[in-house]
């Protein structure tokens, strides 16, 4: 069983929803990256996505898109945001998805990448842009070195393409929220719930269902966690608080905290 997997059980178990939180790696500084997962880890993420940065990054909004501008403009490579993985993992047993586009990774090559993956202590990875049907040798070598394959799921993913979308996901099925691009907003739409609830029969007993995109306050958690969700991501809202206080990491580090806490409380069920 894989670490991701352990991490939904154990949550169900104690009556909380996961709480999956992203940054981008090399963002403001690689040297950061570090300090930045653990304020959230002790803030109560149960799971760290770290993004690669990418120079067109599609599925990204604005706020997500700067933070890879910056982390590029650091001089921040696909082996550094490994090896900042692996400084996590070894201070820290919040699981890391990897979260980059297939360029990157087509150009390492799918075995490189994976054993490199592995040595570092990925536990899964997330390819926005890799389509379902050309995955079979990417599910195949991450597979092959234990490694998740976590793929998405958007509003006007047919019922039949679903299947598919399960089939082939494992740690969880990233569930967009809505159509469009990252970024926090400020209220939840009953859309949203209406998709979990539509989407959680295809899931229920095969995978844990997680949903992204928009997720930025605790009543958001509370009412996606509250329909059946398994878990939610957050990603703008912790990225915004890094640009905020780029200039004063130490308030930075307190406000990421912060603000995961408040998040974790949500997850309650």
């Amino acid at each position: 069983m894989s670490a991701i997997n352990k991490v939904f059980i154990k949550l169900k178990e104690e009556g909380y929803g996961a709480l999956i939180g992203y940054v981008m790696a090399g963002d403001p500084e690689p040297k950061y990256t570090p300090k930045i997962a653990e304020a959230l880890i002790k803030g109560g993420i149960d799971i760290l996505e770290l993004g690669v940065p990418f120079s067109d990054p599609i599925a990204d909004g604005p706020t997500i898109q700067a933070a890879s501008t910056q982390a590029l403009r650091e001089g921040t490579t696909p082996k550094i945001v490994l090896e900042i993985a692996e400084l996590i993992k070894r201070k820290h047993d919040a699981p890391i998805a990897l979260m980059t586009y297939f360029n990157p990774v087509f150009r390492m090559g799918l075995e490189k990448f994976f054993t490199s993956a592995k040595n570092y202590l990925i536990d899964a990875t997330i390819i926005p842009d890799l389509p379902l049907e050309e995955s079979q040798d990417y599910r195949a070598a991450a597979s092959a070195h234990g490694i998740d394959t976590i793929f998405l799921a958007a509003p006007s993913t047919s019922n039949e393409r679903l299947k598919k979308i399960v089939d082939c996901s494992s740690g969880f099925l990233y569930l967009v929220s809505r159509f469009g691009v990252t970024g926090a907003k400020a209220s939840m739409e009953d859309s949203t719930l209406n998709l979990v609830k539509r989407v959680l029969p295809f899931t229920s007993g095969r995978i844990s269902l997680a949903v992204g995109f928009g997720v930025s306050k605790p009543e958001h958690v509370k009412r996606i966690i509250g329909v059946g969700a398994d878990g939610v991501i957050v990603g703008s809202l912790f990225v915004d608080i890094i640009k905020k206080n780029r200039n004063n990491p130490d308030n930075m580090l307190i406000e990421l905290e912060s603000a995961a806490r408040k998040l974790k409380d949500a997850t309650r069920r």
